[in-house]
């Protein structure tokens, strides 16, 4: 099992990569950046492959409407050379009011989308003429433009002509593609008592159409980090963010995290949170979020206790524990768990 964290994009950039790259001795062996409507993820990613020698880097995640799939495939290329062959590409469809509000393009058949700019980003590192007709036509059609765009391939070599593909997918239909096609996933709010029970029967239609060539999908999960006698009053810092995402992430009807905790069992906390978080009561709203939810989310608690979570972590399929380290000496909280995956 790998060790992984995320960059939180409402930090400093810089000074969360300084702090990313010096968690590289402590045996982090990835990291991942998130990119919402903040600060772009390539650029940070850029720069941690300047400060690091051995972690992977991630993009967690490029939401697929906001770059052309040529760009996207330019854009990880780019990203895996600086790194000297170490760039992971997460890729995802955000949700409509991001996309629309944001971007101000249409939130249209997210699934074929993801789909097609996968098998287009493939073609590209193969350096293949770019040639496609789907919802994206490559070269564009003359009737669509001026006649004058030809097949091209990419003018650069790529270090490798397979970067690895992470898709962020919480529906069932996305959750399939995902384990189909691609090389890991990056579940959100994965409780791993309850994983199966939500996603298990997603998951195994999409392997028995896998391509055994891809190898086995990397999944990306974890949560909170606190280790010690004393820590449990740590899990209260989450409470904020699962109310954000459960209540404000989507409107009514359209917010795939309310849904996810309404799968595991919590719908009636899932709808209150919903309701006190968009009446603008944010705090009522976190006060709302079920302890137990708190508690299988995360890994807090004494180092008996952690070492417990990370065996149903594993035991649920996660290949990559994906932590938040708290308190005042994260890279020893690190350490201290990458001790325990070794």
């Amino acid at each position: 099992m790998r060790l992984a964290t995320h960059l939180q994009y409402a930090a400093d950039p810089r000074a969360a990569a300084e702090q990313a790259a010096s968690w590289e001795a402590a045996g982090l062996d990835a990291v991942w950046v998130a990119e919402a409507y903040g600060f772009d993820a390539p650029t940070i990613m850029g720069f941690l492959a300047a400060r690091t020698e051995r972690l992977a880097i991630g993009s967690a995640i490029l939401p697929i409407y906001s770059r052309t799939p040529a760009l996207i495939a330019q854009t990880a290329a780019g990203l895996d050379a600086l790194s000297g062959g170490r760039a992971m590409l997460g890729l995802g469809a955000s949700g409509p009011q991001v996309v629309e509000g944001w971007h101000g393009v249409p939130y249209d058949r997210p699934l074929v989308r993801t789909r097609e700019i996968i098998d287009i980003c493939r073609q590209v590192w193969r350096r293949e003429p770019l040639v496609h007709d789907g919802a994206y036509r490559l070269p564009l059609p003359p009737e669509l433009g001026t006649g004058l765009g030809k097949p091209l391939k990419l003018l650069t070599r790529p270090v490798r002509d397979r970067i690895p593909i992470y898709l962020a997918a919480l529906g069932d239909r996305n959750v399939t593609m995902t384990a189909e096609l691609a090389e890991g996933w990056l579940p959100f709010l994965y409780l791993p008592e309850r994983a199966a029970q939500v996603w298990g029967d997603a998951i195994a239609a999409g392997t028995a159409k896998r391509d055994p060539a891809l190898g086995p999908l990397d999944v990306v999960a974890g949560g909170p980090l606190a280790i010690g006698e004393d820590v449990t009053h740590l899990r209260e810092l989450a409470r904020p963010t699962i109310a954000l995402y459960v209540g404000g992430m989507g409107a009514r009807g359209r917010n795939f995290y309310h849904d996810v905790v309404t799968r595991y069992g919590f719908g009636a906390a899932a709808d209150r949170i919903q309701d006190l978080y968009l009446a603008g009561h944010k705090d009522a709203a976190a006060a709302a979020v079920p302890d137990e939810l708190l508690e299988l989310s995360g890994l807090i608690g004494p180092e008996g206790y952690v070492k417990d979570r990370i065996a149903a972590f594993k035991d649920a399929g996660v290949t990559t524990l994906a932590v938040t380290p708290l308190g005042p000496d994260p890279q020893r909280q690190l350490a201290a768990v990458k001790a325990m995956l070794d």
